[in-house]
């Protein structure tokens, strides 16, 4: 079985503590894998494969928790844990679903599922510590969505999943950080430290991938960008904005001057 095969396979598991230790097996034996970017896969019913719980919910309907009760921070790291669960489906979607890609690519994007895997375990283990587990609360379904609408296109989905919807986890994390730090949870401080670490380099192979695709094409990034972000309906983004780590990540000046 190729790379692109085992990837759709596991995208297909609902359990999520069998989909995350696949994952990282994945990308641990990768190199033993033959990548198959050639052949068109063909997409099966079902996917992401999703537990029964957390029930989805419009994000409207997902509640704002305070950090500063038990359930309230409990219902923040599982409104994270759900964010990166998603974000393995999201990584090993880009795998299998794009043929003829160069083999980096699927190598690139088979790493990216492998530490959200990682980042999800975190999550859940500590969110089990205080008593509570992955499925508890509410969560929506944003992330998949605009994986489904740009599932036909693979500049639109390096344009707005990791450069879009990925990297407002860049300017989210530090204030989240000083939440928990505030509530006196260190081990999410140190958690979301490692998820920032490992999203900046997410979102800079979003950016390679998109730039790769554009010269390719003949396409100028960062015009392009305004148009898809436009036809697909991406959410506009709003400050505060991690400078810093957008730059570590590979957006230009000029991008990120764009976003104000």
């Amino acid at each position: 079985m190729s790379l692109r095969e085992r990837a759709v396979q596991i995208l297909c598991i609902t359990e999520p503590a069998l989909k995350a230790a696949q994952t990282r097996e994945l990308f641990e034996q990768i190199d033993a894998v033959a990548i198959d970017s050639v052949t068109v896969l063909q997409e099966p019913d079902g996917l992401p494969g999703r537990p029964d719980r957390p029930r989805l919910v419009p994000p409207k309907d997902v509640p704002t928790r305070s950090p500063f009760t038990l359930e309230g921070r409990a219902a923040l790291l599982h409104a994270i844990a759900h964010i990166e669960f998603n974000a393995i489906n999201l990584a090993l979607d880009a795998v299998w679903r794009f043929a003829g890609m160069p083999d980096a690519y699927y190598r690139d994007w088979t790493r990216v599922a492998s530490e959200e895997a990682l980042h999800f375990t975190l999550l859940r283990e500590h969110l089990q510590s205080l008593g509570f587990d992955y499925g508890d609360f509410d969560g929506h379904d944003g992330l998949w969505l605009m994986t489904q609408r740009t599932a036909h296109d693979i500049v639109a989905r390096m344009a707005l999943v990791p450069r879009t919807l990925e990297a407002r986890g860049l300017d989210a994390t530090p204030p989240l950080q000083a939440k928990f730090a505030r509530a006196g949870d260190t081990r999410a401080v140190e958690i979301l430290g490692i998820i920032l670490r490992d999203e900046v380099g997410h979102v800079a192979i979003g950016n390679h991938w998109y730039r790769w695709l554009c010269e390719r094409d003949g396409h100028d990034a960062v015009a392009l960008y305004a148009v898809l972000a436009k036809q697909y309906e991406a959410p506009k983004l709003r400050p505060p904005f991690n400078r810093e780590a957008r730059r570590a990540a590979g957006f230009t000046d000029e991008e990120i001057g764009r976003l104000s």
